[in-house]
């Protein structure tokens, strides 16, 4: 059978480092205590507990001309798992004026459209005296990362090892992005503007990232000092109404600091372009309603966690524990890191906080924010019946989407299943009205426990395991207090975003995993996007490259991405929303396929499948520097992310 590459060639397609010793003899990482305290999935118990339901995080100031935050990132303990199971030590987000509001996932910040908002983002993360706190989670030191042990000078580049270290134990840099914000480059979170607690730090660290002072000039050009531990960014709200999230997007260790716990929903509302008050379900969470307050607008992230006996975060130290079993040579005997997987797809569902929670509903409609917040596993969901009908199963309620990631869809459209990629976004209403009391309805999740790779269920993939990551969550339906005056979905207007002008150009890439070029058989040694030229030459390109993908300002231009992969991937433009095109198998003469009905809103974040192209039309106006990369933050963290510059 020919390889994609073949077809692709044939096909017809449109247009300075550091040096730390390590330990004497340590040829592995030791993985026996971690394996020894995992806890089994089977045996947490299901909906027993209550949903979470983040508030509207509060605000020091919302005078003047932009509404201003203090968030800060601590750690804490907190009940994850079931009443009577141990809690979990994590991170999260809350108002450095108020104690009472750190949580994981971190309360929503409530945005309105062409209104600013000011964020000082506080790395937090000292213990109680002061001192900067190690990672909870296993730090590879070998990949190209953050690096501060590296140095003034050093940092943001790999380090040389004389022998395998041992995981990284120092400061954790930490550095915020608005997932799919429309901002300027010093407010973009950009991975090597990056920076440590306010805190006394080893001898010879570098405090904040390579680009960290550059984009704190800009900044304070026009706003207030940053000051030790801090950054503040500027978001101007210029842009559709949309489900947005925040979360933590340091060079080289975003998978293990999004884990740990730092994510929250970034909501814009009104304008222009938004619905009137009273047509969609509501009301959503505020910042101090009262405990009994019913809610019908609720934000929904959903994610994977496993974890230890002891309630702690399980995260596998090395490969051999979860991907491949390779037991070594590492680096420096080899070029496989000792620590970083190349996806981990966790055994537990955890949604707002807790794992495969219950939420009382009533027999009326209800609107939905729903994020896959997970590191690797797509997500195909759907609403059932039983917990553990055979897959697949019946979809007892549909789906109404009427918005994704930027925005609203140009109709309602009506889904039996909804499939969500790591870092997507779906504004859904689901209509419960006419449900019996105690009826019992479960969100159940039917794409695999390995990375997806689109196709039929059953034939091209096995569903989730039914006892564990088959699950999600329960609906009880109690009596229903009031009148539903929403709108009934199938008769919705949504104000959809202009469609984008006709592209002038496009930019041709490819994502790719590259083999150990060391040892034989052992793939997956890095994750790669690079470019693909008019003559076909592909040319993998790793995060230090110089960028080859330069929009001109204002102009539209489409990428067309090409996955060489054996599975699906999201890819994350920042700055923009995009349109999505059309997707292609390579070598495919027939007319490529056209973006899906759900697909036909703005989008940051899209689905690629192995052996096609996918199209997306977007349009760069704000100059700067950007990154674009795959949003399977294990894929990220180890090569999959490449500099854009907006000229």
């Amino acid at each position: 059978m020919p390889s994609r590459r073949q077809l692709l060639s044939t096909g017809l397609l449109s247009g300075a480092a550091v040096f730390l010793p390590s330990p004497a003899g340590a040829a592995r990482p030791a993985a026996t205590a971690a394996a020894v305290g995992r806890l089994d999935a089977s045996k947490i118990h299901k909906y027993k507990t209550r949903l979470p339901i983040p508030a509207a995080m509060p605000a020091i100031s919302t005078s003047g001309k932009a509404d201003r935050y203090a968030v800060e990132v601590r750690q804490f303990r907190q009940q994850i798992l079931p009443p009577g199971m141990p809690q979990t030590a994590v991170w999260g987000y809350g108002s450095a004026a108020h104690p009472k509001t750190f949580g994981y996932p971190a309360r929503t910040i409530e945005a309105t459209a062409d209104r600013p908002v000011e964020v000082t983002w506080i790395n937090g993360l000292v213990d109680a005296k002061g001192r900067a706190r190690p990672h909870l989670l296993p730090v590879d030191p070998t990949l190209h990362w953050a690096n501060p042990a590296g140095g003034v000078g050093h940092q943001d580049m790999p380090a040389d090892f004389s022998g395998t270290p041992a995981r990284y134990t120092g400061p954790v840099p930490i550095v915020t992005h608005v997932h799919g914000a429309h901002a300027a480059e010093e407010a973009d979170g950009y991975p090597t503007a990056w920076y440590l607690p306010d805190a006394p730090l080893p001898r010879g660290f570098a405090a904040t990232g390579s680009d960290f002072a550059a984009m704190r000039e800009k900044a304070e050009s026009y706003g207030p000092r940053w000051k030790p531990g801090q950054a503040v960014f500027r978001y101007d709200n210029d842009q559709s109404p949309g489900t947005l999230w925040y979360h933590d997007h340091a060079l080289g260790i975003t998978r293990l600091n999004v884990y740990a716990g730092p994510v929250g929903f970034y909501l814009i509302r009104g304008g222009e372009q938004d619905l009137p008050a009273g047509t969609l379900p509501g009301p959503a969470p505020g910042p101090d309603d009262p405990d009994n307050t019913r809610y019908y607008e609720i934000p929904l992230v959903i994610q994977d966690r496993s974890f230890r006996t002891d309630g702690s975060l399980y995260y596998p130290d090395s490969r051999s524990q979860f991907h491949d079993a390779f037991a070594g040579p590492y680096v420096p005997a080899s070029d496989i890191a000792p620590i970083w997987n190349p996806a981990y797809l966790a055994d537990t569902i955890v949604v707002n906080g807790r794992t495969w929670p219950q939420l009382a509903v009533e027999p009326r409609r209800y609107r939905f924010r729903l994020l896959n917040g997970s590191n690797s596993r797509s997500l195909i969901l759907k609403i059932a019946a039983g917990a553990t009908a055979p897959r697949p199963a019946s979809a007892e309620v549909p789906f109404w989407q009427i918005g994704s990631d930027g925005g609203w869809l140009r109709e309602p459209v009506q889904l039996e299943q909804l499939l969500l990629g790591p870092g997507e976004r779906a504004d859904v209403i689901v209509d419960l009205t006419g449900r019996p009391e105690g009826t019992e309805l479960f969100v159940i999740n039917e794409a695999p426990d390995v990375p997806y790779a689109a196709g039929v269920l059953g034939t091209d993939y096995q569903p989730a395991n039914l006892a564990t990551t088959g699950q999600v969550m329960k609906l009880l339906v109690v009596p229903l207090r009031g009148q539903d005056t929403s709108v009934p979905p199938e008769h919705l207007t949504l104000p959809a975003a202009p469609k984008l002008p006709d592209s002038a150009a496009a930019w041709r890439v490819l994502l790719d995993d590259l083999p150990s070029a060391t040892l034989t058989g052992v793939n997956h040694r890095v994750a790669t996007l690079g470019t693909v030229a008019p003559d076909r030459t592909q040319t993998p390109l790793r995060w230090h490259d110089a960028p080859t993908e330069k929009p001109v300002l204002g102009r539209s231009e489409t990428w067309e991405i090409l996955n060489f992969t054996d599975h699906s991937h999201t890819v994350h433009l920042h700055q923009v929303q995009f349109e999505v095109v059309s997707r292609q198998p390579f070598g495919i003469p027939p007319k490529p396929r056209p973006a899906e009905a759900w697909e036909s809103g703005r989008k940051d974040t899209v689905l690629t499948h192995s052996g096609e192209v996918t199209r997306v039309k977007a349009v760069f106006d704000r100059p700067g520097r950007f990154v674009w990369h795959c949003h399977m933050l294990e894929h990220e963290d180890n090569e999959m992310m490449r500099p854009i510059l907006v000229a």
